[in-house]
């Protein structure tokens, strides 16, 4: 295996290769251009960090390359797309600096606490002070952990340390997690009115841009505590500014920003602000997260000689050929089961169940049941997952993965059925191929029979008369044209379901509108990437 080294990546993850009879290794710092694309298609490795661009004509010129290993978490320097169509896999090192980042956000909590930054700056200043840098201390508290996982997970770990009384909210993992780590679940409406201390561990998404804003802020307690050394956004800055302002909030600690370097007026406001402690983003700047993203890469390439998973894959490597001609159609039916299921769970995962019956019970379904798996859990986690690493997110989630079959099947040749169980909650839904297009024939326990679109509006309410006309009407007015309908029922005047699948997206005003005027028991706007 010739593995080429293009940036500056630190040595103990390098030695880890070098170690290996199979390495030839070669570190070639500051190429140009030119003197890389002559050499590249040399190698079967590229290890690089920021300083690389592995982009479409260094991978034209990459005739052998089979991994692209980023020494750190950002992958903007590869064309990961580019990279799959070549079938390269890229893999990178997202957790490498998950301890520092918990460390970090613990050191802002404490600077904020113990007034350290002010003690710092005013003895340095000649000054000899005491009484105004009375602090707080931890034990005691009661702490508030939104995002319980990698980093999320050290943080409430560490807060245990402190005496502090730890809940934790996370709608994305399992129940064992939570008790695993000594702290309570709850919800992120109990963190807000019961926490002292608020610290924030989730990715940034369309779901948590801005989840802590005016409202949430007007609902903590009065000296409450925030810490964001997460993402920037998490946290309305212009809200946290005015709360501060207010003396709602004792004080906060920011490592990160919505603007990177910070240029707007509210931001150069709060950074300023007396009660704020502030870093640049440094919660991934240690010599040991340096250390450990390089020898997380030198693990992952070992792992791909050694034909093991790869735990932190961007992309989806091929498999064999023969392998993926036979399960083609299901490899995509199982990606819209998932894909429909998922939106209709609002609790954490605890077991996920993958049921083959029919002729297909007879093959090795491993590939369809980690497919699906990654198609569930990219609805729900931060880092990429696919069918490499699908398994291991799972297994450090705390859910339970299991896979049925059956060769008996009394209505179709072939079905999959994806169940998801959590807390409280079962959800169910059955498939089949027809004429090589997915069909879903089954939720929970209602027959039906339809084919799953781009835009779909889930309901269930009890059976009278008009209900469906009353639907047809509040979307024909909102100018949403349905396309199909299906309706399943247990029996007359019961309960019924029914799935439209519809021209649009049904905006969320337009639900609620849904929602009253028929007296839905559930009712969720679905949208089917797998079905675009």
């Amino acid at each position: 295996m010739k593995i080429i080294v293009t940036d500056e990546v630190a040595q103990e993850g390098l030695a880890i290769l070098q170690r290996d009879p199979r390495v030839q290794m070669d570190i070639k710092l500051g190429l140009k251009k030119e003197e890389l694309y002559s050499i590249i298609g040399d190698y079967d490795v590229i290890i690089t960090r920021s300083g690389t661009t592995v982009d479409k004509p260094l991978l034209d010129h990459a005739t052998n390359l089979k991994l692209v290993a980023r020494a750190g978490v950002g992958v903007d320097n590869v064309d990961v797309d580019y990279a799959s169509a070549k079938g390269v896999i890229v893999v990178n090192a997202p957790f490498g600096n998950t301890n520092s980042a918990a460390e970090h956000a613990m050191a802002l909590l404490l600077s904020f606490c113990r007034n350290v930054t002010k003690a710092n700056g005013s003895l340095k200043g000649g000054a000899w002070k005491r009484a105004p840098f009375t602090g707080y201390e931890l034990k005691g508290r009661t702490a508030g952990v939104i995002g319980l996982g990698k980093v999320g997970g050290r943080v409430a770990t560490r807060l245990k340390a402190f005496e502090c009384e730890v809940l934790a909210c996370d709608p994305y993992i399992a129940e064992k997690r939570a008790h695993d780590l000594g702290v309570k679940l709850v919800t992120l409406d109990e963190i807000i009115k019961n926490c002292d201390i608020i610290t924030v561990h989730t990715p940034l998404t369309s779901e948590t841009h801005n989840m802590i804003g005016k409202k949430e802020l007007a609902a903590m307690k009065d000296g409450v505590i925030i810490i964001n050394a997460a993402r920037g956004g998490i946290i309305n800055e212009e809200a946290m500014l005015e709360a501060l302002d207010s003396g709602r909030v004792a004080g906060a600690a920011f490592d990160v920003w919505s603007q990177e370097p910070p240029d707007s007026e509210i931001l150069k406001k709060l950074i300023g602000h007396e009660k704020m402690v502030v870093t640049p983003h440094l919660g991934a700047n240690t010599f040991e997260a340096q250390v450990n993203v390089a020898v997380d890469v030198a693990k992952e390439i070992l792992r791909y000689m050694d034909e093991q998973p790869i735990e932190n894959a961007i992309n989806i490597p091929k498999f064999d050929a023969s392998l993926m001609g036979q399960m083609r159609p299901y490899l995509n039916l199982v990606n819209v089961l998932a894909d429909f299921i998922i939106q209709l769970v609002d609790t954490n995962l605890n077991k996920i169940t993958f049921t083959y019956t029919g002729g297909l019970a007879q093959y090795d379904c491993t590939p369809i049941t980690v497919c699906g798996l990654a198609s569930l859990l990219n609805r729900r986690v931060e880092q990429e997952v696919n069918m490499v690493n699908a398994q291991l997110v799972a297994d450090n989630m705390g859910i339970v993965v299991e896979e049925v079959k059956s060769t008996h099947s009394e209505d179709f040749s072939n079905m999959i059925t994806v169940t998801i169980e959590g807390p409280g909650e079962k959800r169910l839904i059955s498939g089949t191929v027809f004429e090589g297009v997915p069909r879903i024939v089954k939720l929970r326990d209602y027959q039906m029979d339809f084919r799953p679109e781009e835009h779909m509006l889930l309901l269930a309410y009890g059976d009278r008369p008009g209900i469906i006309g009353k639907i047809g009407t509040i979307l024909g007015k909102h100018e949403i044209n349905i396309a199909a309908m299906n309706l399943g029922r247990r029996e007359k005047k019961g309960e019924a379901m029914v799935i439209l699948s519809l021209d649009s997206a049904v905006p969320a005003d337009v639900v609620e509108e849904v929602r009253a005027a028929t007296d839905a028991t559930f009712v969720k706007p679905l949208y089917l990437i797998t079905a675009k």
